[in-house]
């Protein structure tokens, strides 16, 4: 896939998506049977949450997985707060790299690896930054058992998988997104 074809989280597409908040709260993976990676941790456990429906696909992802290869949950959920300040810290080092750049075009730069606040699927609890164990060669195989679970990949990212997002909805064709931005209680 060429960076020209891939729609950016920054889309009037993807932030036209209304969204019909299921109301789905905030799990901990690491109580579910999946292998978290702790490099993401935070005092809170935040990053090791996610949705229900993105659990349940996660776990559904790990079944089809051929023996002796697992997911790596890297990081799920993540406050909006701290999505706003990693969209505004590389937003700030694309300024000082291009300081010709207008608004627009930092936006849009920036939303190719760090999700604008206010649509961000981590905020949301519906994605999750996965590798397998051995991913470079597992890959494909990851990739096909993450999409038949009903995850959608952000094309930029190639670890980043999400469910029920604004992005989701989008690819998918569906009317509204499944989760919008939550805090965890």
């Amino acid at each position: 896939m060429t960076t020209s074809s891939i729609v950016l989280m920054s889309d009037r597409r993807v932030t036209a998506i209304p969204v019909q908040e299921r109301g789905e709260v905030l799990l901990d993976a690491r109580a579910h049977g999946l292998m978290v990676d702790d490099r993401k941790q935070d005092a809170a456990g935040a990053w090791a949450h996610v949705r229900q429906g993105v659990l349940t696909r996660l776990q559904q992802a790990q079944a089809l997985l051929p023996g002796g290869v697992q997911l790596l949950f890297i990081e799920g959920y993540r406050p909006p707060s701290l999505q706003r300040r990693y969209f505004e810290e590389y937003s700030d080092e694309l300024a000082r790299a291009h300081p010709d750049w207008q608004a627009a075009e930092l936006r849009e730069a920036a939303s190719r690896f760090v999700s604008p606040p206010e649509i961000a699927p981590h905020s949301a609890g519906a994605a999750v930054d996965v590798i397998s164990v051995r991913a470079r060669t597992n890959r494909a195989t990851l990739g096909g058992a993450l999409s038949t679970a009903g995850l959608i990949n952000y094309g930029t990212d190639w670890w980043h998988w999400s469910f029920g997002d604004r992005y989701w909805a989008l690819q998918t064709q569906q009317p509204a997104a499944l989760y919008g931005p939550v805090e965890l209680p």
